[in-house]
């Protein structure tokens, strides 16, 4: 990158001596100030972006502009620098238009032209969850998958900005090299707005690998849900945004495996509902048809809480469970009436806290990342540290 110049006004000069002239005050010099890039730059890192910086007197105001868009960035409380908020395009022109005032009140304006390196590798957002306006769970996460490695991760992770109607406490963890995952401390609070904003735009993700395009996406939470199931007591209490609303007879795993490695227990912890279907295909894992055990049948009312074959759902049979014992391979079976009406009230990210099994949800098993402490979720954050969700408008969520 070339190096920086400095842009400035000529300081006024004095007469010969060190004293002013009898009677008449020292003449305030002007102001000066200094703009990285410098004028003329070409092939500038667009991480790196713009500082300006008052050598004498104050900033009063600092324009960044590439065509019609303006670069946002932030003034220091002393009015001595300014910088750029986000990263720079790629292959981009841009002009900084700075004025500083001295001490007299004399503003002066310096301007500064360059362009940004083009991007010979780019990275990009392959996949973002939740989809575009869904009304989602107040457990939900956020999930960022990236179309290659990404080695820069802190540079990556501090670009992602969640803005949400009620600022929150969260941070953000890397399950791979392509994949990272927003969690908040405490749940969403129901009926609000969130967004991801991804500033990828001239993130350096890797060497020579930068981002083009930034991403954002808008979504709700609805009305809190939280299923509690307990598999001692064989019932799901599930209440609506606090409020107990409906109490449902249910039968979870018997317990026990069998000699082809399959785990008849329910887990127990913190679930996510991770989607659902209105008939789900069963089939016997690791049993082949005509041997002890087999099963394939149809399931309805499915709503999947792990990625090791969980769901709620309708009983196929054994009504006489429901309420009284366990007699699932693992599922939560529930009445025909409570599940269809489970099932209609579900979304993505509600929350199933099941209890009374001898054996727990694992933190990577499907959504069950509540299942650490926020601490644990934090450390394997790239920046090692929390942060503050922006706080937005209900009315500026907008889907898209």
């Amino acid at each position: 990158m070339a190096a920086a110049t400095l842009l400035s006004l000529a300081a006024a000069c004095s007469s010969s001596g060190d004293a002013s002239p009898a009677g008449k005050s020292a003449k305030a010099p002007d102001a000066a100030a200094t703009v990285t890039p410098a004028n003329g730059a070409t092939k500038v890192r667009p991480d790196k972006g713009v500082t300006v910086k008052a050598d004498s007197g104050v900033l009063e105001q600092v324009s960044v502009q590439a065509g019609a868009g303006t670069v946002d960035g932030t003034l220091s409380a002393d009015k001595k620098s300014w910088t750029t908020k986000w990263t720079l395009k790629p292959g981009t022109a841009y002009t900084v238009t700075a004025t500083a005032k001295n001490e007299a009140g004399k503003v002066t304006t310096v301007t500064s032209k360059f362009t940004t390196l083009k991007a010979s590798s780019t990275v990009k957002i392959s996949d973002v969850i939740p989809q575009p306006g869904e009304t989602v769970g107040v457990g939900m996460p956020i999930t960022v998958s990236f179309n290659r490695p990404v080695k820069n991760k802190a540079a990556v992770e501090k670009a992602l900005e969640v803005r949400s109607t009620t600022p929150m406490e969260g941070a953000w963890r890397w399950i791979t090299s392509q994949q990272a995952i927003f969690r908040t401390k405490n749940y969403w609070p129901a009926h609000s707005k969130v967004s991801l904003v991804a500033h990828l735009a001239g993130v350096r993700a890797s060497s020579g690998v930068y981002g083009t395009k930034d991403v954002t996406r808008s979504f709700s939470i609805g009305a809190s849900h939280v299923a509690k199931v307990n598999l001692k007591t064989h019932l799901n209490k599930v209440y609506v945004d606090g409020k107990l609303a409906k109490t449902i007879k249910v039968s979870g795993g018997m317990g026990g495996g069998d000699s082809h490695g399959n785990d008849f227990r329910t887990t127990s912890g913190i679930h996510l509902a991770m989607g659902k279907s209105p008939v789900v295909t069963m089939t016997s894992p690791n049993i082949k048809e005509g041997e002890a055990g087999y099963y394939h049948e149809l399931v309805y009312q499915d709503v999947q809480i792990s990625n090791s074959g969980e769901y709620l759902h309708q009983s196929p049979g054994e009504f006489g469970c429901l309420g009284r014992s366990n007699c699932s391979h693992g599922c939560v079976r529930q009445t025909p009436s409570g599940a269809k009406w489970f099932f209609k009230l579900s979304n993505r990210g509600d929350v199933i806290v099941i209890s009374g099994t001898t054996r727990d949800l694992e933190w990577n098993n499907g959504w069950g990342y509540w299942q650490l402490s926020f601490n644990k979720w934090m450390k394997e954050s790239a920046l090692k540290q929390p942060v503050t969700t922006t706080p937005i408008s209900a009315s500026s969520a907008s889907p898209n």
